[in-house]
């Protein structure tokens, strides 16, 4: 199962990766001055790397990740 990671340092919370993100589970937070993204529901991710190929700033990465019974995709 592939999942997006996204460098939190670098993201700039611009939003594009949630706007192309068709099941919505990515969504912006805010941290003192700072907005990023996050990844709010991994077991509803599609894994369709939409928000990848959004990022303007190359800050998601799709990593692959084990599935909760703990096979891998």
């Amino acid at each position: 199962m592939l999942l997006p990671h996204i460098n939190t340092p670098r993201c700039t919370g611009c939003g594009w990766c949630v706007a192309a993100c068709p099941p919505h589970v990515l969504s912006l937070h805010t941290e003192g001055w700072r907005k990023h993204a996050v990844l709010d529901d991994a077991p509803g991710c599609t894994g369709c790397s939409k928000c990848e190929r959004r990022c303007p700033f190359g800050v998601i990465t799709m990593i692959k990740t084990k599935k909760p019974d703990g096979h891998q995709a």
